[in-house]
């Protein structure tokens, strides 16, 4: 079993510098120019990569949770906020919003994190040297995962963010695998390096493509898509990643109306606030949340005929309003004019991705100055999972 001081150290906590570098070639999907990211990421890439090559991967059938109603490949977690009720200690249990449980089980959730730690640095270090160590090893994770019939987790998250007493898994658990978005971006990376023969490629794809029709077809599914906050954010950036790495072009298209027609008409106030996010106990965290998933959404589906950097509703609501809003809070937290967090307030930011997607996107080098400020490695275990966009050489 993975212990918190383990899982901690398995992160590392390297500080970048701080200093604003040159600006490189510029995409043909946004308006900015995309900063030298082999030069800024090579020294934190490098070192968390050969750290890596000496761990072995770990999946879901390591840790065996006694209270799932599913089998040893079933992936399982237990809702955060739930905790056992003080007058009735044995019977369903009640919610406490913004404070985790630390009794729930969470090793499966533990080892999905650490595989998004490992496969992107991994493929991320494979990008930078084109040494097949790297890849190789990112392929054995891959094959673990998704392939081998001992170690693999079945493509679906039936048994997700369960409650004790009231219910064996929840589409709200569909947000555990924001973490693996990250890891379907570095697999497509990967696609021409040593490692994986052609037909195991052929397998990751289409473990991808069997839980993306989960996604879309099951119950569970369909409530995580019509959630009105960051839940219903995340399941529309991991189905576009998903959809993107599997080749679905019907889904992405449904993606991209989705995030025009719902997500950003819906979720961001005239100001450029989240609402939803804002009413939450920890306003500040979930709004960054909330900005990081619908900035890599827009990354991922914009298109030169179809940007949805440049869109807008008839009432002037988009991107480039949440970006705006946020941006001089994540400048300087202490101008924060809403409640501070009820839990690790001190832990943000980090080094948003929601800065270099939208500050290359929307051409504001300020944007990518505070993002190359910031931490890009945190260590508190709650800043690592809900900060899984952390390799931008893979993205540009």
């Amino acid at each position: 079993m993975v212990s918190r001081r383990e899982f901690c150290v398995a992160v590392g906590a390297t500080l970048a510098a701080a200093t604003v570098g040159p600006f490189a070639s510029a995409l043909p999907t946004v308006a900015g120019s995309v900063p030298d990211l082999r030069t800024i990421e090579r020294k934190r890439v490098l070192e968390a990569a050969r750290r890596y090559l000496a761990e072995q991967p770990i999946t879901i059938t390591a840790y065996r949770a006694a209270r799932s109603a599913g089998g040893e490949h079933d992936y399982f977690s237990e809702g955060d906020y739930w905790w056992p009720d003080p007058k009735n200690p044995d019977g369903p249990y009640i919610q406490r919003d913004g404070e985790s449980n630390p009794d729930n089980f969470n090793q499966h959730r533990h080892a999905l994190i650490r595989l998004s730690l490992h496969v992107p640095a991994l493929a991320a270090a494979w990008v930078l040297t084109r040494d097949a160590r790297y890849s190789r090893h990112a392929a054995a994770h891959l094959r673990a995962w998704f392939i081998t019939p001992a170690t693999r987790m079945n493509p679906n998250l039936q048994y997700a963010q369960a409650i004790r007493g009231i219910t064996t898994g929840r589409g709200i658990g569909i947000i555990d695998t924001l973490h693996l978005v990250e890891v379907a971006r570095a697999a497509s990376r990967l696609e021409k390096a040593p490692g994986l023969a052609p037909g195991e490629r052929d397998a990751v794809k289409n473990w991808f493509a069997e839980y993306l029709n989960w996604m879309n077809s099951s119950k569970n599914g369909q409530e995580e898509r019509e959630a009105k906050n960051n839940h219903g954010t995340c399941w529309t950036l991991q189905a576009a990643e998903f959809a993107r790495f599997t080749g679905d072009s019907l889904i992405t298209q449904q993606c991209r109306e989705r995030m025009k027609n719902v997500i950003l008409p819906n979720q961001i106030a005239a100001d450029g606030s989240f609402p939803q996010e804002l009413r939450r106990t920890k306003p500040y965290s979930y709004s960054l949340f909330n900005l990081d998933a619908m900035a890599t959404a827009c990354h991922v589906l914009s298109t030169p005929a179809d940007s949805l950097w440049s869109f807008q509703t008839a009432g002037g609501r988009g991107i480039e309003g949440a970006m705006a809003f946020m941006f001089p809070y994540i400048r300087d937290k202490r101008s924060w004019p809403h409640k501070p967090d009820v839990q690790y307030w001190d832990q943000w930011p980090v080094r948003q991705p929601a800065l270099l997607f939208a500050g290359v996107a929307l051409g504001k080098p300020e944007y990518i100055a505070l993002w190359r400020a910031l931490n890009p490695d945190p260590a508190e275990e709650e800043a690592v999972r809900n900060y899984p966009i952390r390799q931008p050489l893979l993205w540009f």
